[in-house]
């Protein structure tokens, strides 16, 4: 008989029916009757269902009584109403099997609560409890949104590579990749001779895969990439990974306008989809970790986004009444507490923030006519300040090559990206999105380490 996820039993009307059920036990509870009441998920969903095991059963003395947490089981039964409270149906068990057993006396995932500090120490079994079970089919069920909302809108999924020759960002903190051998690098001039490496040259991992993703955007028209990126920066705040997944849509003959309508539009479609097909787990979210989740998440649907540009951004924060930790003025990358204070106490409402200085911009976004600030868009969401960034890019190769020279970058090493504004260049805009903090911001957990199976850290690589 094939087995039938828990999911699938707990919302079947099919009472009578004989269903068999995979999964490991939560808790167990014998009665004096004779009767043993298990408690067993599957990861399909967060309710537990209720098996009921009867004396009778061929191996109740030798097995059934002693199942403990963890321990994993196959059970054949029929379905029935069940007399107990916050339960519509359980399993009348007619055969139990033991796959695993689970020592009660080391198992660490007692019933009980326990820290995310804790948990991260055991990330292999952190999926069972309730939590992260949760984050799990949350983020499922938000990467199939991704895909649905470009894909209905006729954009073309894209793989860039992992590996570049490339800094997007122009920030330098890359991971380098290398075939050497650390005790006998070979050298020229005192430095890696890089040409005796695997590639020929430097090599790194990606920290964006916008360039690329613009070559075929110039081809093709809309695309989009979503897959990881790492960034080598030292920070080991609850914001900051290492290894993360992005989201980049690129599109052909688009500007600034188009782009902050698409963000806007990206965001609503994806905390609707939450709302509507992840209600179970939303609401634990809302229940155990932040009261205000599901409230937050029908306001951004609702409402309208405020334009604010950089400069009024900014004049605002200079006169406010308000003791930040981080000083304001002209010129300065905004922190996340300048972000959530013009959204939370200003206007009160999600802003798509324009217009940035060119200098704490990377070199590919487009200079606006005052030649002071580039074509630049954050959206800003409460509690968590900049969610998207994204900007109109610079399709003028002259204007381009002079900003990867003030960027100290050489350009030679993007040779094919100003080419591309010598042959049919186009506006063209794009945004990128970390699927990790989009994940937070949805869940209401405060650490990213919450929010991705196995984070990568500085001074961390367990699992």
């Amino acid at each position: 008989m094939k087995r039938t996820r828990i999911v699938e039993v707990l919302t079947s009307e099919k009472v009578g029916t004989q269903f068999m059920i995979m999964g490991w036990v939560r808790t167990k509870r014998d009665s004096k009757a004779g009767l043993s009441f298990l408690e067993v998920n599957d990861g399909s969903c967060l309710s537990n269902l209720q098996i009921i095991a009867d004396e009778k059963l061929s191996n109740y003395k030798s097995e059934i009584l002693k199942l403990q947490t963890g321990c994993s089981i196959k059970a054949l039964g029929v379905l029935s109403a069940s007399p107990g409270k916050g339960q519509k149906v359980e399993l009348q068990a007619e055969e139990i099997a033991v796959f695993g057993w689970a020592d009660p006396t080391v198992y660490p995932l007692q019933k009980k609560r326990h820290s995310f500090e804790f948990l991260r120490t055991i990330a292999h079994l952190r999926p069972r409890t309730n939590t992260f079970g949760a984050v799990a089919r949350l983020r499922n069920a938000m990467s199939n949104a991704i895909h649905t909302f470009f894909q209905d809108r006729g954009f073309i999924y894209l793989h860039t590579p992992i590996i570049t020759g490339s800094d997007c960002e122009g920030a330098g903190e890359m991971f380098k990749v290398t075939t050497f051998d650390m005790d006998q690098i070979p050298k020229k001039d005192g430095h890696p001779d890089f040409a005796m490496d695997f590639f020929g040259q430097p090599a790194n991992l990606t920290v964006s895969g916008q360039l690329e993703a613009e070559i075929y955007a110039l081809a093709i028209g809309d695309v989009y990439t979503f897959g990881p990126t790492f960034r080598a920066e030292n920070s080991n705040t609850s914001r900051h990974l290492a290894e993360f997944w992005m989201v980049e849509p690129e599109m052909a003959f688009c500007d600034i306008k188009g782009d902050m309508e698409l963000a806007v539009d990206f965001l609503k479609y994806i905390f609707s989809f939450v709302l509507k097909n992840c209600k179970e787990d939303i609401e634990f979210f809302n229940r155990f970790i932040d009261s205000s989740v599901i409230e937050t998440l029908e306001c951004i649907i609702s409402q309208g986004f405020e334009t604010l540009t950089y400069t009024e951004g900014i004049e605002i924060l200079i006169k406010a009444d308000e003791k930040f930790e981080f000083p304001v003025n002209w010129g300065v990358n905004l922190q996340s507490e300048h972000e959530r204070y013009l959204c939370e106490k200003v206007l009160k409402k999600p802003i798509v923030m324009v217009d940035y200085p060119k200098e704490i911009k990377p070199f590919y976004m487009k200079v606006n006519k005052d030649e002071k600030t580039v074509r630049a868009m954050d959206v800003l969401v409460p509690k968590i300040g900049e969610i998207i960034g994204g900007s109109q890019r610079e399709d003028d190769y002259d204007t381009l090559l002079e900003r990867i020279k003030e960027m100290n970058l050489n350009p030679d090493d993007y040779w094919w990206y100003l080419e591309l504004r010598k042959f049919g260049s186009v506006p063209h805009a794009g945004f990128g999105l970390g699927f990790e903090r989009l994940i937070q911001f949805v869940t209401g957990l405060s650490n990213i380490r919450d929010v991705i199976p196995f984070p990568r850290t500085p001074g961390n690589i367990s699992f």
